[in-house]
């Protein structure tokens, strides 16, 4: 029962550290900003309260924590598991398409998140700073550059692994959410009825009485949901369950925090920066810990956030919706611990334009909420048409309603358009226009090649194989399926005559479960000529070596296909420069170079 117990609230914790960073760090920011817009009256402090209760509860309790949580493959979650339950509910066609549009469209939006979020937390607890007696006057510019350093010391240290980071974020996030309840709990003391905001009433009062205005305020709102996505797209790292009981713990403290807030408004309406005047005013010799506290939490966010993004590129290029990327493995044990240096690089030097670009936290707030209401919108669909296509139809009309809650914050979101909301398009556009011409140029190049039935190629290589000028040992050949022949082997058998003793093809099936590996063994489809193919997990880590070896294949040499591609198409040049910068199938599997034959074949598009 003890271990039992000690497993429990060790599941918790590490779950606070690792998945639940993003929406805890959302209190430092989301009433400051709602407050530079909104008169602070008592009745529409209230309704903003009631509001952000509301929203946590909608958007995350019941959209992640239960409805789409409850959606997984092998314990794995996120926009890519949605698309591969419906890929195998729908027939080919055009729902199929708008559902693959759709999780590309997640996809991408999740990962432009992956910029906004470091840069407004980060920046929103560098600006605690100005409250500190006597550093009232720090300079913008400074406030950026401690702020960037931060980013780049958070990303600097990736490579390193989460899996060690992890163990030593759990115990400090515990320590901040009960700074947040504690605070929220003193402040609450001094104006108890602020409790009345509870009741969703308030919340449709405010809309009802502030109209357009009003209706608008919850593109500002939506802030304190910020993160929830990342309960499902973690789900991968710690199950299911850990992060589930972890939410109710958040809630609790995001909720008396909040209220608090609204309490010190109420009581101190010309306050600027909210959390912080809260915690200042409460205990001024505990406000330094407590901004070093922000800080550190802001940084555990930003990193759960990355982490994630590692993950969802990762199931990308398995699942050839993405190029190849050098990926390493930051843990022994833990598959989804991954490092992709390409992506590190590109959010930090993103991370530091957007901090460079818009300056303050506040003008950030702007850029943030349309990707987050966009990727809620996508799961809102994707779950409806799950729910509908099995027999749980009774969570429909509940998967609607949430969708519907969706769509009404994604509207709110459109009017920050102009004011910053179109970085989130671009940042989104990059993976977008990646992901467009990669699978496109795959499957164009793939009819270009002209590959050769496997009976043509059998009888010129029975004829080769023949005259007995075979070289000793074994040569590998890799192969999309091994009834079809790519152009490369054809030149190097039968034009080239380059034939060994044994000659196996290789070929490697991603399957759509996350984890898994089998392999089937086809001797003798030809003398001295077998196949083998690996059916392999889309999350899972690959050793191509180790599973030859238990298959009995010593391979003497490897050979593998190079395009050379000649297009005056501007769309294929794109797509063949992406081909030549990132590393090609053996890099990426990294396979002994010495043993390694790169045979190119030019190809016109």
């Amino acid at each position: 029962m003890k271990h039992e117990a000690e497993s429990y609230w060790g599941g918790i914790v590490k779950a606070l550290g690792l998945v639940f960073g993003d929406i805890g760090t959302s209190p430092i920011y989301t009433l400051t900003v709602i407050v530079t817009l909104t008169k602070p009256s008592q009745d529409n402090i209230y309704g903003i309260i009631s509001l952000i209760v509301w929203t946590l509860i909608i958007l995350v309790m019941v959209e992640y924590a239960w409805l789409a949580m409850s959606l997984g493959r092998k314990g794995e979650g996120g926009t890519i598991v949605l698309r591969e339950i419906l890929v195998r509910m729908i027939k080919p066609g055009r729902t199929l398409a708008f559902v693959t549009f759709l999780s590309y469209v997640g996809i991408c939006l999740l990962i432009g998140d992956g910029v906004i979020t470091p840069a407004i937390s980060i920046l929103s607890a560098v600006e605690g700073i100005e409250l500190i007696p006597g550093l009232e006057h720090t300079s913008q510019n400074i406030l950026i550059l401690i702020a960037a350093i931060i980013a780049i010391g958070l990303f600097i240290f990736q490579s390193k692994g989460t899996d060690k980071v992890a163990r030593a974020f759990g115990p400090l996030m515990v320590l901040w959410f009960a700074a947040l309840s504690l605070s929220g709990a003193i402040s609450i003391v001094d104006h108890p009825a602020v409790l009345k905001a509870l009741s969703p009433w308030y919340a449709a009062r405010f809309l009802y009485d502030n109209g357009l205005p009003g209706f608008f305020v919850l593109s500002e709102v939506i802030l304190c949901a910020t993160g929830g996505e990342a309960l499902y797209a973690d789900m991968g790292h710690l199950g299911r369950k850990p992060i589930v009981r972890a939410w109710y713990f958040v809630f609790a403290a995001l909720v008396t925090n909040y209220l608090g807030q609204g309490a010190y408004i109420i009581t101190h309406p010309d306050a600027k920066n909210i959390l912080f005047g809260m915690v200042r005013h409460e205990a001024t010799l505990l406000y330094i810990p407590f901004l070093l506290l922000t800080i550190i939490a802001t940084v555990i966010a930003s990193q759960a956030l990355i982490s994630g993004v590692f993950s969802i590129v990762y199931q990308g290029i398995t699942t050839r919706i993405l190029p190849l990327l050098r990926v390493d493995y930051t843990s022994t044990h833990l598959k989804s611990q991954i490092y992709i240096g390409s992506i590190n690089w590109a959010l930090l030097a993103a991370v530091i334009v957007i901090m460079l670009v818009f300056r303050k936290s506040e003008n950030l707030a702007a850029a943030y909420g349309l990707a987050v209401t966009g990727t809620m919108t996508i799961t809102g669909v994707m779950m409806t048409m799950i729910y509908a296509r099995t027999t749980k139809k009774w969570k429909v009309p509940i998967a609607l309603l949430v969708t519907f809650a969706d769509l009404v914050f994604l509207i709110a979101n459109l009017n920050k358009f102009p004011h910053g909301g179109y970085w989130s398009i671009i940042l989104a556009a990059v993976p977008f226009i990646t992901i467009i011409v990669w699978t496109k140029g795959q499957r164009a190049l793939y009819r270009a090649l002209k590959p050769l039935d496997f009976d043509t190629f059998e009888l010129a290589y029975n004829q080769i194989y023949a005259k007995d000028k075979n070289i000793p040992g074994t040569g590998l050949f890799f192969v999309k399926e091994w009834s079809v022949i790519p152009p490369y082997m054809v030149h190097c058998i039968i034009r080239s005559n380059i034939i060994y003793e044994r000659n196996v093809l290789i070929s490697i099936v991603r399957t759509d479960e996350p984890y898994g590996l089998e392999t089937a063994m086809k001797t003798g489809l030809a003398t001295g000529l077998d196949a083998i193919e690996i059916k392999v997990g889309y999350m899972e880590i690959l050793d191509i070596e180790e599973v030859l070896k238990t298959n009995g294949v010593s391979e003497k040499v490897i050979f593998y296909g190079i395009e050379d591609i000649e297009t005056g198409n501007i769309f294929w040049k794109l797509f063949s420069t992406i081909k030549r910068q990132t590393p090609n199938f053996v890099q990426f599997n990294k396979l002994p170079a010495a043993k390694l034959q790169g045979v190119v074949t030019r190809v016109e598009m």
